[in-house]
């Protein structure tokens, strides 16, 4: 319970995610976001029973849902387009790295100092957005004409010449306004069909492949294979951020394609190996490698989960839904991965009680139908405008 109730309140956050960031702006939904995690873990922290430590994780979880919509969407919209991928990359190597320092400063300090530092983050966030421009198109598209060049020219530098870009916005958030208001039905049209099912599918994969089981109960599994646990975590929190920073580097150069289909492949070899170290730890075989086998294929699952399926799905989601229909669509893609990430974590361990090995295989099986989802229906985005990849895709 109090572990899955934070996905429950990301649910909600990301339900409410779109609406308060077209509303307020997107720095306005980040400071939302920002005052119920403060409030998530002040609770956690001052708490005497049960009650209000689940309060408390349900409203971290909330700050968490509207964050992982709105910040992937405002680093899109700020970017110029060869760097948006890197940008956007970076996001998920900075999530990485909170989970990572948490994950290895949690060994050494009790849970209630470790809520407060939880609030170091919102503290340096609050600040920060005092300096940052709001983003231009959404400036643009609610009127603001003046803010909406002086953020743009803020952003290239005050020697670049905007004219060009700002037209394209201008021109492309002019379309939109003689498109109605998007509702969650408008997104089953034809039009908007082949992007959301890109969006919403990618989602599905990147959640139901296993991730949230596998990195909530690491330790678990690093111990029911009889290898140690506080080893295994750290190697498995530091292999994860330096994947996903080399990530960066190649995101924009290698396209966003060729990063899935690898990254699929490899959590397919992860979940095998796994799946056949605890098939042969059930049938009493080859005991030695049972350890090894595990733990080479839970690592081999976060390098390539690292590699491509935990940021690029966030990448392609920020550029895929034209601007009218991008707060519903988005809420809607951001909803279906919370929702995911909750019934994995929920079901992981009644699946592990089922049966270990079955576990895995159905994972397996899940991520190897990820590869053919991507080379069907995923277009490669790297290198485009925002508006060439909505016109493509929507052709």
């Amino acid at each position: 319970m109090f572990g899955s109730i934070l996905t429950f309140g990301a649910m909600i956050g990301a339900i409410t995610s779109g609406p308060i960031a077209d509303f307020i702006g997107r720095k306005g939904a980040m400071r939302t976001a920002t005052g119920f995690c403060v409030g998530g873990w002040l609770a956690i922290y001052f708490a005497e029973g049960a009650l209000l430590l689940d309060v408390g994780r349900l409203a971290t979880g909330y700050g968490m849902g509207v964050f992982s919509y709105v910040v992937p969407v405002f680093i899109a919209e700020i970017a110029p387009k060869n760097l948006r991928g890197a940008l956007t990359t970076i996001n998920q190597l900075m999530i990485c790295t909170g989970v990572s320092v948490a994950f290895i400063i949690g060994t050494v300090l009790t849970w209630r100092t470790l809520a407060l530092t939880g609030l170091i983050p919102c503290a340096v966030l609050l600040f920060g957005l005092f300096f940052i421009p709001e983003s231009p198109r959404w400036l643009a598209k609610i009127g603001r004409e003046k803010e909406f060049e002086a953020a743009l020219q803020d952003l290239r530098g005050k020697d670049t010449n905007i004219s060009k870009e700002a037209d394209e916005i201008r021109d492309y958030i002019e379309t939109l306004e003689r498109l109605p208001k998007a509702k969650m039905l408008d997104l089953f049209q034809r039009r908007y069909l082949s992007s959301v099912i890109i969006g919403v599918g990618l989602m599905v994969f990147q959640q139901f492949g296993g991730i949230n089981g596998i990195c909530f109960y690491v330790s678990n599994i690093f111990e029911t294979a009889g290898f140690s646990a506080a080893v295994g975590t750290i190697i498995y929190a530091i292999l994860q951020v330096v994947i996903t920073g080399l990530n960066t580097t190649v995101i924009d150069k290698a396209g966003r394609k060729p990063l899935l289909l690898v990254s699929s492949t490899g959590l397919v070899l992860g979940c095998i190996l796994s799946g056949v170290s605890f098939y042969l730890k059930d049938h009493n075989l080859a005991l030695d490698a049972v350890p090894i086998l595990a733990v080479t294929g839970i690592l081999i699952y976060i390098s390539a989960f690292s590699a491509g399926m935990g940021a690029v799905p966030w990448v392609i989601m920020s550029e895929i839904f034209p601007i009218n229909i991008k707060g519903v669509a988005g809420s809607l893609a951001t909803l279906v991965n919370w929702f995911g990430a909750w019934a994995v974590s929920y079901t992981f361990n009644f699946l592990m009680s089922w049966s270990s090995y079955g576990t895995f295989i159905l994972y397996a099986a899940i991520n190897a139908g990820a590869i053919l989802f991507v080379v069907t229906l995923v277009p490669e985005t790297k290198g485009k405008t925002l508006e060439q990849i909505q016109a493509a895709i929507n052709a």
